[in-house]
């Protein structure tokens, strides 16, 4: 072995590119390639002497002690579609995506294995169910007797329908309910707590505070609160059913399809469908719906168990036991788990509630909700709002007891300053705001599910709308994901498709290159023509579907429209496989011929082949020849290899994904007999000759950008947002596709490179991207560039308007995601690979193209379903939730706060009558103001709502000074005061001839007007100002539904884009409840509410048409005048 390898070194072939193999005794015989397979199953176990001295090999090499996981030399075949994502909640539940089971093995005793479980004595009856399960220590025949399952075909319909009713769907049960913490958190959830403990105050302040004489209005109130909390209740109650539901249907939008083997034909079924026996086919990027044994494995398959173990390093595979242990066997892989490499075959074991998972959902489930960024932006600003109340609620207790109290003994009662207490806190804080919020999120998710968008959380999309980069990967995300080969290389010459095809069915001097290239396409590729197509489908090729990722079914339908494929594949025997990864760039398989009237290609009986297939510019460096026109091979001199690299770069310039097809015949007793004992072994020995190849041609395929990729570019920049391409394709194609879809728009005057950014710059002298620049800039870099450039070059390129970043790895994709970042951007990640994972997890919202890879879609935070475009509904509507939650608050706070606050304050200060009962404070903010704050979240996006920049999450806060300023200063102040005016004016002295000189510091008693007079001027005066508050909300209604544009601009009736119908029945509603608490004589007396005269009905009204007209005057200078101050002062 030592002397092969050192008959394979080239001066061109870096040492990095070949691991070097450990020293070992050279073996006393060799077998031919054919000779040794028969004997694979004769082969010494782990007793023998060999399997010793493989396991020290490997021990060596990885520097563990544990015992290594032993492998089998397993033929995979290919065809496994990319792998459709399942129902998060149905196969792995949420709640237990961080569960760590940790279980440790001791020594073997005569009893067998002893397993120490760190969890609970509660749960130690189902951990030593884990630790019996035996499917590990079985051999691969004793498990498929045990599941009466067939290794090769599958199971039969028969077998399926009877495992279905005996195990049921493979889905796990649902946490149970736990209705007595839900109720619990009904009633005190949002502010229902602060509601139940003003309610006893205010019982209180009825009995025995107001004895002798307790008032009824008290008791009115207290029951009114209780209602009140009823009533929040019981909408928290709907709320989470209607957040339930709708979480559900956009989840099962999923598609949730597995890939078995039945009756020996490859199909398709719903992951629930998936029975005991069932022989599943595993590709890389899968998530396993059921806990399988596996029978067959590439050399690089590896799982991710992270989800149960919290081991972030990834499983090698294999279908030789490790250990006895069934949850650390490499051979068991469990529900859950991501299939990170390679690919293989697998025996369902377990299902349900037998899986690992199912057993742990058992032992541990509960439900632990964590509030979300929008949360706690919404409770940051009722935290200020309430801490405000509280001040002044104790400041108002402070001057009561030490100056009102002792001088003023019979204007406020301690029952009375108790209700003033109650009321400034009920009124304070808006009690509409988490309704407003948990129902606007609700909206919106139902609003994308419309469109086809799963958010896995209902604040994830609100973040969405605060993104100002994109880094979007380009294949099957930008592009359709269906690849088509449109040129070929071969030789000294390129041809078309068409002209290829032809010329392989022809007598043409290049039909041998052209079909050898195309048996390499056909033999190392994983894609398969569906096996369920009927004869009539079968002829005609461009009708047949096929199972497989894009690239390969691109080459496979090519390769059929040249030779037989089957009839190819049968020619061949897979020794060793694999399979393509974004690290190596390349895939390839050892075969050997194994029919009589031999191959395309040229080799001795008994010798094998090594195909390959990948990146030209990784494997063109292992190569030493290349295949002429007329199929002579010739020396790879710098002429040829230079006439390759252009005709690479030609095909590539179009747009188009190149591969490289090489060979390599691999004599008899090359490799060693014992090398086949041990799979690791194996494959080091085969990358090892995986040098001196002979380049075969170089096919083009073309991946079409999507219809709607070019315009979603263009809106994302018109909205603000850089948008990046970040793929592993070359630069030269990743390039051409950028300018097609716009991501690099030619506005740059030059398009930089690695060369144009300095390495020792002053971090200060780094000018940083500014949104307001009208100077365009682009860069292109490649994997190499960006391996190569320090941390000042890193800093540099985050700060280009556009940007191109190829030949990139996983690694550098999520580097750069957190370059972003640190440059203080919003970054989202679009992407459906395996290795788009860690950028998708890192970015501040990640999102996966459905019909990707599992392990894409389980790290995203959004899903888009169907087009790509959706993403910008997703951007849109992101805007849109802070948009109206914005509107919301700004509403909430002008009068059931700031309005409410004032006649508490100049009744204490100035010994005025109170111009506001406290009942009807509490009606304002629990009652006429929730309806019309509700239609608020029901409002359509403004027109220029994608041309603004993405809000700034630092500074542009849901409620920031400038809001509050607005709320509180302008129209807080005109509402107070207009209704100040109805009050003092219009009731006490226009009708009562009570003049606002004889109230002030009356304390209760006017000097010239009777205790029955005042309180009938008293009353009529809050009514006036109670209506002058709930009908001049309707004027600030319609001013805050739009925070720039003009009422007229953003029309809420005729528009059909524009048009808000829950707007004017809200109104109406808040209306029907003051007449209805107003005019109802029977509740006149017990709540102290009573009608507006006649003649001053209208005057509210008025004030409304005079806050439209004053914001809409506000609204037009801050448009016409962008750098005015009261457009810096706009909210």
């Amino acid at each position: 072995m030592t002397d092969s390898r050192q008959s394979m070194s080239r001066s061109s072939v870096d040492e990095k590119d070949i691991e070097a193999l450990p020293t070992t005794e050279e073996p006393k015989g060799r077998l031919s390639f054919v000779a040794a397979l028969p004997h694979l199953s004769t082969l010494p176990d782990k007793d023998s002497q060999q399997r010793e001295l493989d396991l020290k090999r490997m021990q060596h090499r990885t520097g563990s002690k544990e015992v290594p996981r032993t492998m089998s030399i397993s033929w995979v075949p290919g065809g496994t579609s990319r792998p459709a994502p399942s129902e998060p909640s149905a196969r792995i539940p949420l709640e237990f995506r961080t569960i760590s089971l940790h279980v440790n093995e001791t020594r073997e005793s005569k009893s067998g294995t002893v397993l120490a479980a760190k969890v609970s004595a509660k749960k130690s009856k189902a951990v030593q169910d884990l630790a019996e399960l035996q499917w590990a220590s079985l051999s691969i025949d004793e498990v498929s007797t045990r599941l009466s399952a067939d290794t090769q075909n599958g199971l039969e319909p028969a077998q399926v329908e009877k495992r279905l009713a005996q195990h049921g769907p493979n889905q796990i049960t649902a946490a149970p309910n736990r209705w007595a913490r839900k109720i619990a958190g009904y009633i005190l959830g949002g502010f229902g707590s602060l509601l139940l403990i003003c309610a006893v105050i205010t019982f209180i302040s009825w009995r025995p505070l107001g004895d002798p004489d307790p008032s009824v209005s008290n008791l009115a109130l207290a029951i009114v609160l209780l209602i009140v909390c009823a009533m929040s209740a019981a909408f928290n109650a709907w709320q989470d059913w209607s957040t339930t539901q709708t979480m559900k249907s956009i989840a099962g939008m999923l598609p949730t399809d597995v890939l078995v083997s039945r009756s020996g034909s490859m199909l398709k079924i719903p992951y629930k469908s998936v029975v005991p026996g069932d022989l599943l086919h595993v590709k890389m990027g899968q998530k396993l719906a059921a806990d399988c044994r596996i029978i067959e494995s590439s050399a690089d398959m590896s799982f991710d168990r992270s989800i149960l173990t919290g081991e972030s390093e990834a499983v090698l595979a294999t279908s030789d036991a490790t250990r006895d242990s069934f949850m650390e066997s490499a051979n068991i892989a469990l529900q859950g788990t991501l299939c990170v490499s390679g690919s293989g075959k697998a025996l369902v074991v377990a299902t349900g509630d037998n899986t690992v998972f199912g057993r742990i959902s058992a032992m541990t489930q509960q439900s632990k909700k964590q509030m979300t960024t929008l949360e706690r932006e919404v409770f940051r600003f009722v935290a200020i709002i309430a801490s405000l109340a509280i001040s002044v609620a104790v400041i108002i207790v402070i001057l009561w007891a030490a100056w009102l109290r002792p001088k003023h003994p019979d204007f406020i009662s301690v029952s009375g300053i108790l209700i003033d207490v109650v009321s400034i806190l009920v009124s304070f804080i808006p009690e509409g705001l988490p309704i407003c919020v948990s129902s606007s999120l609700t909206i919106i998710a139902n609003k994308l599910k419309e469109h086809k968008i799963l958010a896995k959380g209902l604040s994830t999309v609100e973040t969405l709308g605060a993104v100002n980069v994109v880094l979007s990967d380009k294949t099957g995300t930008l592009t359709t994901n269906q690849m088509t080969v449109m040129s070929l290389g071969v030789g000294d010459s390129s041809y078309t498709a068409v002209d290829a095809i032809a010329a392989a069915k022809s007598n043409a001097s290049q039909s041998r290159i052209i079909r050898e290239l195309a048996t390499v396409a056909t033999v190392v590729n994983d894609a398969e023509f569906e096996a369920t197509q009927t004869q009539s489908e079968k002829e005609k090729p461009v009708e047949r579907r096929v199972i497989g990722d894009a690239t390969d079914s691109g080459l496979l339908r090519f390769a059929d429209k040249c030779l037989d494929v089957e009839a190819t594949r049968a020619e061949w025997l897979e020794l060793y496989r694999l399979a393509f990864n974004s690290k190596n760039k390349f895939a390839l398989k050892l075969c050997t011929g194994q029919t009589d009237k031999g191959t395309e290609f040229s080799a001795a009986e008994d010798d094998a082949v090594l195909l390959v297939k990948g990146a030209p510019d990784i494997l063109l460096r292992r190569c030493t020849s290349y295949l002429q026109e007329d199929g002579s091979l010739a020396p790879l001199d710098e002429d040829a290899e230079s006439h390759i690299v252009t005709l690479q770069e030609s095909f590539a310039a179009r747009g188009q994904r190149v591969l490289l097809m090489a060979k390599k015949t691999i004599q008899a007793g090359t490799i060693d007999a014992s090398c086949f004992a041990s799979k690791a072994l194996l494959g080091e020995t085969v990358l090892a000759l995986n040098v001196e190849l002979e380049v075969v041609g170089l096919i083009g395929l073309v991946d079409p950008p999507k219809h709607d990729t070019a315009a979603t570019v263009s809106t994302c920049q018109r909205a603000g947002i850089r948008f990046a391409m970040v793929t592993g394709d070359f630069a030269s194609t990743a390039k051409a596709i950028a300018q097609g879809v716009g991501i690099l728009s030619g506005n740059a005057d030059v398009i930089h490179t690695v060369a144009n950014l300095p390495r020792d710059i002053d971090e200060k002298d780094i000018k940083p991207f500014s949104p307001d620049s009208d100077i365009t800039t682009a860069i292109v870099l490649s994997g190499s560039d960006l391996m190569a450039m320090n941390e000042v070059q890193w800093k540099q390129i985050v700060h280009y308007t556009e940007a191109v970043y190829a030949r990139t790895t996983p690694e550098q994709k999520f580097r750069l995601v957190k370059a972003y970042q640190a440059a203080g951007n919003v970054v989202a990640v679009t992407g459906d690979g395996t290795n788009d994972a860690g950028a998708l997890a890192a970015a501040d919202i990640g999102v996966a193209i459905a019909g990707g890879s599992d392990v894409a879609v389980e790290a995203a935070d959004v899903v888009l379903l169907e087009d790509f475009s959706a993403i910008l509904v997703g951007i849109e509507y992101g805007r849109l939730v802070f948009d109206n939650l914005k509107k919301v608050i700004a509403y909430l706070l002008v009068a059931g706060s700031w309005a409410e606050l004032w006649p508490v304050l100049l009744s204490v200060l100035l010994g005025l009558p109170q111009a506001l009962s406290s009942m009807q404070m509490i009606i304002i903010c629990v009652l006429t103001d929730v309806a019309p704050a509700l239609s608020l979240i029901h409002e359509k996006p403004e027109s220029d709502i994608m041309l603004r920049p993405p809000r700034n999450i630092k500074t542009d806060r849901l409620a920031d000074w400038r809001l509050l300023c607005h709320s509180y200063l302008f129209l807080g102040n005109l509402q107070a005061l207009c209704a100040m005016t109805a009050c003092f004016y219009f009731a006490f002295e226009h009708t009562y001839g009570i003049h606002w000189s004889q109230l002030v510091f009356s304390y209760g008693g006017v000097q010239g007007v009777d205790p029955e007079t005042l309180a009938e001027a008293t009353a009529q005066a809050q009514a006036l100002y109670f209506f002058s508050l709930v009908l001049g909300q309707w004027g600030n209604l319609l001013a805050t539904r739009t925070r720039r544009l003009s009422i007229f601009q953003q029309d809420p009736i005729f528009n059909p884009k524009t048009r808000n119908w829950y707007l004017f029945p809200a109104m109406a509603i808040a209306l029907a409840l003051a007449c209805f608490f107003s005019y109802l004589k029977p509740l006149n007396q017990p709540l102290e509410t009573y009608a507006v005269p006649a003649q001053y009905v209208f005057l509210p009204m008025a004030y409304a048409l005079g806050f439209i007209v004053l914001d809409e005057t506000r609204k037009l200078i801050v448009r016409e005048y962008p750098n005015s101050l009261l457009a810096w002062l706009a909210w």
